[in-house]
């Protein structure tokens, strides 16, 4: 069988959508004007924060969301809606608003990340769509959140391309730059979205040569004295020696990969500066996540790249968030006013009416809660900090943002929650979430 792609983004989506749709347009009720909201009931369990991430890639997505001939012909050999419904698709274009905590953000239990207003069936076909990209990219932006605070300030690169799909290597790396990651070993990520890319050479480089001192010689050749040479595929200390005889003192960085890393990164900073290199970088790779970082924040290190962990959100690989109606028109008729509907199912409990959302900080600009309430938004003041921006508004995307005022976004968002938020213990949210009505913890 021959795998088909397109530019399209309308087939990245679930069966149940469109019958969902079908069955509506049968039945009259297509047209009712509806609010969906995504949240994540919970955190992953021990996280005190989210991060908001794949805003901008959502944005491109819904803007490419049309049915080509070649989609509404395979929905029809397969008769997955019938011909009324085929024809409706042919013509969809997302008419609707859209609101959302802005890209970079952090969240707690209950924040509406995303406020979607629109007809139900322009609405309900976005759920897969939104879900498979918010879900995925603020997995993987929460992982990268922790791992450059971890690192306090220590350049942190995203190298997991060839542990994840690739396709999404290329989020991964996108939403790990909102968080803070200096750069990518992936290309395409670099083309795409210009992020900053890095690497140099793997083992089998220095296995090509007849000896360590050839395969340095020949990468310094090529890439420059300002290159980082990897030094841990035989002897570290002969390594070492060798990589600046051959760079000389101006030698750009080491890379260790394995062995114990805190002693090693000792040691190698203490040859290097015996050796008249003393503004050669360290830099450790591994198998490293949060806590290794951490556990190297006393280590002469540089820099650190970080490839599983990352890309599989440090052992959270999705954010959990839900796509969930909250409210709908009281009636067919196109002018009737929003009521709120919510579940009432055990454990998947939702809270029905169109949400506004705030944060409120204390005296000292340090947030305090999220507060989540339905009806008029109260009014903004200094105390408290509105968090939906529009994103489309009437079908036009107007949330576009360079991606460094997402990256930029997270460094305040994330500044501004309390010391215990970037603890890696586990614990409870850094902050409560208060519900209009409902009293603070």
């Amino acid at each position: 069988m021959t795998l088909v792609t397109g530019s399209g983004t309308a087939l990245l989506t679930d069966q149940y959508e469109l019958t969902m749709l079908a069955a509506a347009q049968a039945h009259g009720t297509a047209g009712r004007g509806a609010v969906f909201e995504v949240f994540a009931r919970s955190l992953p369990a021990g996280r005190r924060y989210g991060v908001v991430a794949g805003t901008g890639r959502l944005l491109d997505a819904i803007e490419r969301f049309r049915f080509t001939a070649g989609d509404l012909a395979f929905l029809a050999e397969r008769e997955v809606v019938p011909a009324e419904t085929l024809d409706w698709l042919r013509g969809y274009r997302f008419s609707g608003d859209i609101w959302g905590y802005g890209e970079g953000e952090c969240y707690l239990p209950g924040s509406p990340l995303l406020v979607v207003e629109a007809p139900f069936a322009e609405a309900v076909l976005l759920e897969t769509l939104v879900l498979s990209i918010l879900n995925f990219d603020s997995a993987v932006a929460a992982a990268a959140s922790r791992m450059t605070s971890a690192a306090g300030g220590r350049a942190c690169i995203e190298m997991g391309s060839r542990r994840t799909s690739e396709r999404a290597a290329v989020a991964a790396a996108r939403a790990a730059y909102v968080a803070g990651f200096a750069s990518s070993s992936n290309l395409e990520a670099g083309r795409a979205y210009g992020l900053p890319t890095a690497g140099t050479s793997a083992h089998a480089f220095t296995l090509l040569h007849d000896s360590e001192r050839d395969a340095f010689a020949a990468q310094v050749a090529a890439l420059g004295k300002g290159t980082t040479l990897l030094v841990d595929t035989y002897d570290v200390a002969a390594a070492v020696r060798t990589a600046v005889e051959v760079a000389g003192p101006g030698l750009g960085a080491v890379r260790l990969d394995s062995g114990d890393l805190l002693d090693q990164a000792h040691e190698v900073r203490a040859l290097l500066d015996e050796l008249g290199a003393t503004q050669t970088r360290i830099v450790v790779t591994g198998d490293l996540d949060e806590y290794a970082i951490a556990a190297l924040a006393a280590a002469p290190v540089d820099g650190y790249g970080v490839g599983t962990s990352l890309v599989t959100g440090s052992g959270a690989p999705t954010a959990a968030l839900v796509y969930k109606m909250v409210a709908r028109a009281a009636t067919d008729d196109p002018d009737a006013g929003l009521v709120a509907v919510e579940k009432r199912s055990a454990a998947k409990a939702t809270r029905g009416g169109r949400k506004w959302a705030l944060r409120r900080l204390d005296s000292d600009g340090v947030a305090a809660a999220e507060v989540v309430g339905t009806g008029a938004a109260p009014s903004a003041d200094d105390q408290h900090r509105p968090l939906l921006v529009p994103l489309v508004r009437g079908g036009d995307i107007v949330g576009r943002e360079p991606l460094d005022d997402a990256r930029e976004r997270h460094v305040r968002s994330r500044a501004e929650l309390p010391a215990t938020a970037l603890q890696l213990s586990r614990g409870e949210p850094a902050i409560p979430t208060i519900f209009q009505g409902e009293r603070a913890p």
